[in-house]
């Protein structure tokens, strides 16, 4: 769990070090898109059916199955948006579907109520495996997700000090209670899709409103 953890935050900065390095290369984007299918697809899902799907004989495997197989689509359609030259800037605040790393980790959301004491192994397997159900359908659908790529872009002076401050008591509160902290911020993760969802439709119409209108021919 903790590896996947990594996997996830090192995700998350990979991209950002090569194009500040000027490294980037189709090759690396598809390296790192098998990569993450083997941290957030493979080993994720055998993680869950370690923890708690074994218990529910096959339907546990195709659980993981249907896992590894939304992580793998997720990849393939997030490579091929890349090279969309008709996508729109705004758009790329906004990844379709949930991320990768994201699933992976809101995927693991029982784990941690385990080790914070609820008795998730002892009577939950049934809903767990719904609860990835739902997760692995999130992955793969056109639902929009806050990506945050420009967040840190664009801060205020002002508020520099009191950013570092609150990322240096998140990081403390992660460390002290890392399984309270994760399974807080897996749920309110969920809880704001909506909030992203709302955001995306409101710059969808002003954008289209914004749009010029095609000019009509006359007849003579």
């Amino acid at each position: 769990t903790i590896c996947i953890l990594i996997a996830a935050a090192l995700d998350g900065v990979d991209g950002r070090l090569a194009r500040m390095l000027k490294g980037t290369s189709r090759f690396g984007a598809e390296l790192d898109s098998l990569s993450d299918f083997v941290n957030f697809g493979v080993a994720t899902g055998y993680v869950l059916w370690i923890f708690v799907l074994h218990d529910l004989k096959s339907f546990g495997w195709i659980i993981v199955l249907t896992l590894a197989c939304a992580m793998a689509l997720r990849l393939a359609r997030f490579n091929v948006m890349i090279d969309d030259p008709d996508r729109p800037d705004w758009q790329k605040d906004f990844f379709v579907g949930m991320p990768a790393p994201a699933g992976a980790i809101t995927a693991m959301l029982p784990v941690y109520l385990q080790m914070i004491g609820v008795p998730v192994q002892e009577y939950g397997a049934l809903f767990v495996g719904i609860y990835i159900l739902f997760i692995a359908f999130l992955t793969i659908s056109r639902i929009p997700c806050y990506a945050g790529k420009t967040l840190g872009t664009r801060v205020p002076r002002n508020q520099v000090l009191p950013i570092f401050v609150a990322v240096v008591i998140v990081a403390g509160l992660l460390f002290a209670y890392t399984f309270e902290v994760l399974a807080v911020v897996v749920i309110a993760y969920l809880a704001l899709i909506p909030v992203s969802v709302a955001r995306y439709r409101k710059l969808e119409r002003a954008h289209a409103q914004q749009a010029p209108v095609p000019a009509t021919e006359t007849a003579p």
